[in-house]
């Protein structure tokens, strides 16, 4: 079986009086994040992750900020996208992991909303993803309540060979 894993990384500012967006689910909190799309920081490191795995460069690389198309788009618009190119190499997802790494507002009772919408987005279950929050206890740009930082990693398999073999 042919597996490949994908790393991803995203940060943002937080900036007051915007939505706060993350996984696709809006949070109430003063903050949001600054951003050409909707500033979704954990669907953004699940695409780069994605992406990674199968070599096919990085979120900006297929949605740039330079696009006027992308200014405030729905990032899970970038992640079914994502998992169409994904398909189209004959893979799917066995797991993917998120950290999100926030101060506040409180990330967990929004878990399973944010699942709920991304493996909707899709098309996964639910068990397949796994999203965890945690502090930075103070330190860096984090800790100081200036921002965020998400980490994902996925897991995928060859379900079929769409291309002549590997």
């Amino acid at each position: 079986m042919k597996l490949r894993i994908g790393q991803g990384y995203d940060v943002h500012i937080l900036v007051e009086g915007i939505p706060l967006v993350l996984g696709g689910v809006q949070i109430p909190h003063t903050h949001g994040l600054k951003s050409h799309s909707d500033g979704d920081a954990l669907t953004h490191a699940m695409c780069d992750a994605l992406l990674g795995a199968l070599s096919l460069r990085d979120i900006g690389y297929h949605f740039s900020d330079k696009d006027p198309a992308n200014k405030g788009r729905n990032s899970l618009e970038f992640l079914k996208i994502v998992m169409e190119m994904i398909r189209e190499e004959g893979y799917e997802v066995n797991n993917i992991d998120v950290t999100v790494v926030l101060e506040a507002p409180k990330v967990n009772p929004h878990v399973p909303a944010m699942k709920k919408a991304l493996c909707e987005t899709m098309a996964i279950r639910e068990e397949d993803l796994s999203i965890k929050a945690t502090t930075s206890e103070g330190v860096s740009f984090v800790g100081r309540k200036e921002g965020i930082a998400v980490f994902a990693v996925c897991l995928l398999y060859k379900v079929t060979d769409n291309f002549g073999g590997m």
